[in-house]
């Protein structure tokens, strides 16, 4: 992916941490040994990956129903398909371009669905302030995920960040098990937005800021 400005930049490390990353590195033992029997059989990553969304949107629906535990259960359920497929994918030697891009292009949609459902529960109930904060939520997740593709496609580095994806998957399913959704999409929405601006304020440092 190419940028637009007049000047190109090659990818540079990222100095910042991330639990995201940290995260991925413990579970990596746990994850490995599932991946090799997983490539045993014809399953494919993408599926795997498909799956996943089929599921988030199903916590989705539910969630816009009302019924917020079985939201909870159906959106803590898609989690270990999006951290299986791209274990699958390096185990079976299927990593891929497309499949990567596949893989965040349907994490951006498995993201929404909750906080849409949300939004139209909360909205039938007249929850004005948790349909605000929701919305917020959902451009904060928007601007973390596209803060990283945008700085990526300049050819700089930009994972970094104290709230990416797996911070607001956990904080989430937490918010809906315990039902203490105005303080979780709270959360959400501000720190979200926070690491927006974290990871524009990394990609600043990197440039010559012109």
């Amino acid at each position: 992916m190419q940028g637009s400005g007049k000047h190109s930049h090659r990818k540079r490390p990222d100095t910042g941490w991330s639990f995201s990353q940290w995260a991925k590195t413990q579970t990596r033992g746990l994850l490995d040994p599932v991946a090799g029997l997983l490539k045993t059989t014809d399953l494919r990553p993408n599926t795997l990956s498909i799956a996943g969304l089929a599921v988030a949107g199903a916590a989705g629906i539910a969630v816009a129903g009302g019924h917020i535990t079985l939201g909870a259960w159906f959106f803590l359920f898609s989690g270990p398909f999006d951290a299986l497929d791209g274990a699958l994918a390096r185990a079976a030697g299927l990593e891929s371009r497309f499949g990567a891009f596949l893989d965040s292009f349907l994490d951006r949609y498995a993201d929404a669905s909750v906080l849409l459902g949300l939004i139209y529960w909360a909205s039938l109930r007249d929850h004005h302030g948790l349909v605000v904060l929701s919305a917020l939520a959902l451009l904060g997740s928007i601007m973390v995920s596209y803060a990283r593709a945008r700085a990526e496609g300049l050819g700089l580095s930009c994972s970094v960040g104290l709230f990416t994806r797996l911070e607001r998957f956990i904080v989430m399913v937490l918010a809906l098990f315990t039902g203490q959704l105005l303080i979780g999409i709270t959360v959400l929405a501000v720190l979200s937005n926070l690491t927006a601006l974290q990871r524009l304020h990394h990609v600043y440092r990197q440039t010559d800021h012109s």
